[in-house]
């Protein structure tokens, strides 16, 4: 069955076609989670939400753009509606100027560079999974957010600043272990 056979499914609260759809995505979207979770069990929680969410309004997907795309957006505001209100989500606003942080990736796995990613603080790690890692603007992460375009691209310049600060420390003590 096609993607589109499965969606029509769906639309008729088909439980096999939706068990399908949840197959076809589901290790892709947990990825989606993942970047806007605190944590992995946050990032199971947001993908079953996310899906349930999805099923619930999959009627509102009128096969115009991508169904993926479609459904990634409702994904993120889902996790993303968990931080609103939350009081340790607070507001970052280091006034740091923006600059483009250049990473040396030869020597840093894929795997590390999500972890220390994931090691940020909420605000920090949200607007620069936002804006570097799905490529929103500076204007739709603020909306999304719910603060000003100037705080976004301070709290993404410190995220920057703090991811090129692991990857600098991480590759000196590689380069140190090597030289033993």
């Amino acid at each position: 069955m096609g993607l589109d056979q499965i969606i029509n499914q769906c639309k008729k609260n088909c439980p096999k076609a939706q068990e399908e759809l949840y197959q076809l995505f589901a290790k892709k979207f947990f990825g989606v989670c993942l970047k806007y979770s605190s944590n992995y069990a946050d990032a199971e929680d947001n993908l079953q939400d996310g899906f349930l969410i999805i099923f619930g309004k999959i009627e509102q997907y009128n096969f115009k753009g991508s169904f993926e795309g479609w459904a990634k957006r409702i994904l993120i505001n889902n996790a993303l509606q968990k931080y609103r209100g939350v009081r340790y989500m607070e507001v970052i606003n280091d006034n740091i100027p923006e600059e483009e942080v250049e990473i040396d990736d030869e020597n840093i796995s894929i795997d590390y560079l999500m972890q220390i990613i994931h090691e940020l603080p909420d605000q920090y790690r949200l607007v620069f999974s936002l804006y570097v890692l799905d490529g929103y603007s500076h204007k739709e992460v603020s909306e999304m957010l719910k603060i000003t375009t100037g705080t976004t691209k301070s709290n993404l310049a410190r995220a920057r600043a703090i991811l090129k600060e692991k990857i600098d420390l991480h590759t000196k003590i590689k380069i140190n272990s090597l030289a033993k």
